[in-house]
């Protein structure tokens, strides 16, 4: 049988293609509208600068969203898996080309050294409180789960560090969810300790006496947690809700990979070595079978 790579390539090519378009179409999905009473509510933001397969993060942005979670999100939820130096590697929010060790960063080394940590000491074994340094990671603001729900209504607030991942929409579903707290349509029964949000998966369908159909969302725990300028940037952005939701969601993304932008560019690497690779295949295949029929 003749093969004809001309036309195997074409279509390599057409899959190539296809898999880098469905990126952005699978983020564009996660934007649709509630339905039943919430419906023509739309808090999706717009295109964040790290989505598709070129984006990259925004420097500004990540370092502002780092603040509201320092001075918002840290108060209740921990981040166990990403530590200080993480914030000045390659594709972090502080990172600094002129330091190759995250750890010799000056902007990092304050960060870490802003914060307590818990450790032991090495003398007398007994528990004490020392100041960050950017090995270490990110202190939790409970001593354990049973503290942390005890102190949230019986809810343990979820570590974030892989939340952005955790959640179909990722940071878009973070913004719309931050952005989409509001009053229950009449009919619905809320309980105590409990906010409706139509973004946030659940079925109240048990809590629904109300007409047609049965609202889409759920019961959150969290109140809502941003208001206009709850942080002061220090950009100078106007530190409106949604800025600060838009903020925090791309630094949860950051955070739950740190390493995207780097995958992405050797990807594309690994794509122009293939496509060099075909073609010199291909070129070879025609030498090699010039005179010989088949």
């Amino acid at each position: 049988m003749k093969l004809d790579f001309r036309k195997s390539l074409a279509a390599a090519a057409v899959m190539a293609g296809l898999a880098l378009a469905a990126a952005p179409a699978f983020a564009a999905r996660t934007a649709e509208e509630p339905t039943g009473p919430a419906k023509g509510v739309r808090p999706v933001s717009g295109e964040f600068t790290f989505e598709g397969p070129r984006g990259q993060f925004d420097r500004g942005q990540l370092q502002r969203g780092y603040k509201v979670y320092k001075e918002v999100c840290s108060a209740c939820h921990s981040m166990s898996l990403v530590h200080f130096r993480d914030l000045g590697a390659p594709g972090g929010p502080f990172y600094d080309p002129k330091y190759k060790n995250p750890n010799d960063n000056p902007v990092v080394k304050a960060l870490a050294a802003d914060v307590q940590v818990a450790d032991i000491d090495t003398t007398t074994g007994d528990p004490i409180k020392r100041k960050g340094t950017p090995a270490d990671a990110f202190p939790s603001p409970f001593p354990n789960a049973i503290a942390a729900a005890a102190s949230n209504g019986g809810a343990t607030p979820p570590d974030q560090s892989t939340l952005a991942k955790a959640r179909e929409g990722g940071a878009r579903y973070i913004y719309s969810l931050l952005m989409g707290y509001r009053e229950p349509p009449a009919g619905l029964k809320v309980g105590p300790g409990q906010h409706y949000n139509p973004w946030f998966p659940g079925d109240v369908g048990s809590y629904w006496t109300g007409k047609g159909p049965v609202p889409k969302g759920g019961f959150i725990a969290m109140a809502p947690p941003l208001a206009d300028n709850r942080v002061t940037y220090d950009d100078h952005t106007k530190a409106t809700v949604a800025q600060e939701a838009a903020d925090v969601a791309a630094f949860l993304e950051w955070a739950s990979d740190p390493h995207a932008e780097q995958r992405k560019q050797t990807g594309w690497a690994v794509m122009l070595y293939l496509a060099i690779l075909a073609a010199l295949t291909y070129a070879s295949y025609r030498a090699i079978w010039k005179n010989v029929s088949h």
